[in-house]
């Protein structure tokens, strides 16, 4: 591929902040996480805010549920339809531990939507508690009777929340992706390594499971690109290269390097060029439907 040819791209992670309406307590510097930088994205970002240069094209994004309202999500997607005019589609947030009715009720207010195509709710270092809670099975059962994509934030280290995942995805026959690449141990941990590496096999079994590689930011400000190239490698070797997405975690990714550096730093990855298409805009076009 040329250096100066087209590159469309389908960014399918990103966060857009709306400060004037929405609540975003996780951005305020008296809350958790207790972040020195945090003041660097702590600022109003819109669609305009995902500025690409030629060769680079944003074709289209999908937007992850950012803390607007959470208790009245469907907030944020009313925002981003209003505002945003590239194809698009919401990961939107619902607490899977509402009793099953109350669930219910919010994600059917949040299809009236037509960019809603998934629900997150952030496991991180809680995830099994979250996964064996007595409404999840419920609740996630009524994602699988809609078709909705659960995306999953925690990392695939914590392999007893693994097994339970993979339990649960069995049973309802859920649609799960997996957001930043699991949270891959930086390569000096061997043993965390080797722990990231059986959770990747063990979920990359599942025909309807995806991965998408970003968020490095939020395992070291100073990543390398051997360790980025090895994560790779692996999730390509293990999910093939139709089910793994490459995506920018906007704006946490401006903690290292802006939108435009880091997919100019992409592009630098040892992948060929049906490789790269892939992982920067054809799967992302599949998984989420995006028109």
């Amino acid at each position: 591929m040329s250096v100066t040819d087209k590159i469309n791209i389908i960014d399918p992670h990103i966060h857009l902040f709306n400060l004037k309406q929405g609540q975003y307590h996780w951005l305020k510097a008296e809350n958790p996480p207790y972040w020195s930088d945090k003041a660097i994205i702590a600022k109003p970002f819109n669609e305009q805010s995902l500025h690409l240069k030629p060769p680079l094209s944003l074709a289209g994004f999908v937007h992850i549920e950012a803390g607007f309202d959470n208790k009245q999500p469907w907030r944020e997607i009313a925002w981003l339809e209003q505002h945003c005019r590239k194809p698009f589609r919401s990961i939107a947030f619902s607490d899977l531990l509402q009793p099953p009715k109350n669930f219910q009720t919010q994600v059917d207010k949040l299809l009236i939507f037509k960019s809603v195509i998934g629900i997150r709710h952030i496991f991180d270092d809680q995830a099994l508690a979250l996964l064996t809670h007595e409404y999840t099975v419920e609740n996630l059962a009524y994602l699988a009777s809609k078709q909705l994509i659960v995306e999953v934030q925690m990392p695939i280290t914590a392999l007893k929340a693994v097994d339970k995942l993979i339990t649960l995805s069995h049973k309802l026959t859920l649609k799960i992706v997996i957001n930043h690449a699991g949270f891959p141990p930086l390569l000096a941990n061997h043993k965390c390594w080797q722990q990231w590496l059986q959770g990747l096999t063990l979920l990359s079994q599942q025909p309807r499971c995806y991965i998408k590689c970003s968020g490095w930011e939020m395992r070291s400000r100073h990543y390398s690109f051997i360790w980025i190239n090895k994560v790779l490698a692996n999730c390509i070797h293990y999910f093939g290269e139709q089910r793994v997405m490459l995506a920018s975690n906007f704006p946490l990714c401006n903690f290292t390097q802006n939108y435009q550096q880091l997919w100019q730093s992409y592009r630098r990855l040892a992948l060929n060029s049906q490789q790269l298409n892939l992982l920067t805009y054809k799967n992302a076009h599949t998984i989420y439907q995006i028109a």
